[in-house]
C-alpha cells in the first residue's frame, strides 16, 4: 500500500495491482481523518435516538442476530486522482487507488429504523462515527468533534446496509470495525466507520463534513448554492500502464482498468492513446453488479515511432452520461472525475 498519510492512516493500493473485480481486504484503501477509536465491546453500543417513536440500543451480539444481507458495491474516495490537479491543491494527494470493490454483510438500516418507528417529520438519518478530533484548518468548530455524514431518509430506509463483515470476514480496525455504513453508488465519504449512533432528525443537517468540507458548488436556474457531496461519477480509471511507464515500441500491450458510476450501468469504455485526439472501444468485463466497477481492457497496437505518449480512458452510463473530459472547477478538490491523462514512453 501507499501511505499518503501516517497518522492518521491514509494508503491507498497502487492502482497498477488491480488484478480481479473484488478487492483483497489487505488491498482497499484506507481513509480516516481521526485517529483509529478504541473500542470497547463490553459496552459499545449502537444507540438510534431523535426523531423516532422508541429510542434504542444494540449491542454487537444483537446486530449478529439479526437477519444479515451480502451484497457488491464499490466505494471510491471523493478525493481520489487529487494528484492531477493542477495547480496543486490541499488535501490528501491520492493518485487513482483511492477505490475498490468488496463485498460487504451486515443488516439493513431500513430493518433497524423500522423498529424505532420513524416519525412522519423525519427527514435525515445522521450516522455518527466513534473517532474524533479537532479541525486544523479555518473555517472550523472549537474542540473535537466526531465524524458524522446523513443521508436522506429514503434512501436510509432502503438503500444503506450496516456492515459486519468485508469480504466474508469481520471487519478490521482501520475498516471500521465493529460496524460502518455502506452507501451503494455514493462516494466513500458517506461510508462512515465505527458508527456509534443513528440519529433521525426533522432538519437539514449542517454538520462539519456535510457543508465545509465534501461539499461542492452546484449551479442552477436560482444561481450557485453549496451542496453535499453524494453520488459517484461516471469514470473510468486506467491500472496499466501505469504513470511513466516505459512501454515496447511496435508491440501490443493490454491495455487494462476499470470503471464506475452510480444508479447505472456501465455501458461503453473509450481509450484514446494520443490525448483524447481519437478513440477506440475496449472490451467490457462479463462480472457486473449495480453500484460495483466493471473491469475493461484493450489491446493496443503500440506505435513504432518511440516517444512520450498520453493515454486517457472515457465511460459512459446507461443513462447516458459520458465522462467529462475537462475538469468542472466548481467540484473543488473532489470528484475527480475527468478523463485523466496517463504519460507514458514508447520505446
Amino acid at each position: 500500500m501507499i501511505i499518503r498519510e501516517k497518522e492518521p492512516a491514509n494508503l491507498e493500493m497502487p492502482f497498477r495491482e488491480l488484478d480481479g473485480w473484488i478487492t483483497p481486504n489487505e488491498k482497499f484503501y484506507i481513509r480516516a481523518h481521526f485517529p483509529v477509536p478504541k473500542i470497547d465491546l463490553a459496552s459499545w453500543r449502537l444507540k438510534v435516538e431523535g426523531a423516532v417513536k422508541s429510542p434504542f440500543r444494540l449491542s454487537l451480539d444483537d446486530l449478529r442476530a439479526m437477519p444479515s444481507t451480502t451484497l457488491p458495491a464499490t466505494l471510491e474516495c471523493a478525493g481520489n486522482g487529487r494528484v492531477f490537479l493542477v495547480p496543486k491543491v490541499k488535501g490528501t494527494q491520492w493518485e487513482l487507488g483511492a477505490v475498490g470493490n468488496a463485498e460487504w454483510t451486515g443488516v439493513s438500516l431500513g430493518e433497524i429504523l423500522r423498529q424505532a418507528g420513524v416519525k412522519q417529520n423525519a427527514l435525515e438519518v445522521v450516522l455518527e462515527g466513534a473517532d474524533s478530533g479537532a479541525i486544523s484548518e479555518s473555517p472550523k468548530p472549537a474542540g473535537k468533534i466526531h465524524y458524522a455524514r446523513s443521508v436522506p431518509l429514503g434512501t436510509a430506509l432502503d438503500g444503506v446496509l450496516l456492515a459486519l463483515e468485508m469480504n466474508g470476514a469481520p471487519l478490521t480496525p482501520s475498516h471500521g470495525f465493529p460496524l460502518r455504513a455502506i452507501v451503494p453508488g455514493w462516494f466513500g465519504m458517506a461510508a462512515v466507520k465505527w458508527l456509534q449512533r443513528l440519529i433521525v432528525t426533522d432538519q437539514p443537517y449542517n454538520g462539519y463534513y456535510q457543508t465545509v468540507d465534501y461539499a461542492f458548488w452546484q449551479r442552477d436556474a436560482t444561481g450557485v448554492a453549496l451542496v453535499p457531496i453524494t453520488q459517484l461519477q461516471v469514470k473510468a480509471s486506467i491500472a496499466r500502464p501505469g504513470m511513466n511507464e516505459v512501454v515496447a515500441a511496435n508491440s501490443t500491450y493490454k491495455v487494462s482498468g476499470a470503471a464506475w458510476t452510480s444508479e447505472a450501468e456501465i455501458t461503453r469504455v473509450e481509450v484514446s492513446a494520443d490525448d483524447g485526439a481519437t478513440w477506440s472501444e475496449a472490451s467490457l468485463g462479463k462480472q457486473t453488479a449495480p453500484n460495483c466497477w466493471q473491469l475493461w481492457e484493450w489491446d493496443w497496437q503500440t506505435p513504432a515511432r518511440t516517444g512520450h505518449y498520453i493515454l486517457k480512458a472515457r465511460a459512459t452510463d446507461s443513462r447516458g452520461r459520458i465522462q467529462a473530459m475537462e475538469r468542472d472547477p466548481d467540484r473543488g478538490t473532489y470528484e475527480i472525475n475527468h478523463c485523466l491523462p496517463i504519460e507514458i514512453e514508447v520505446r
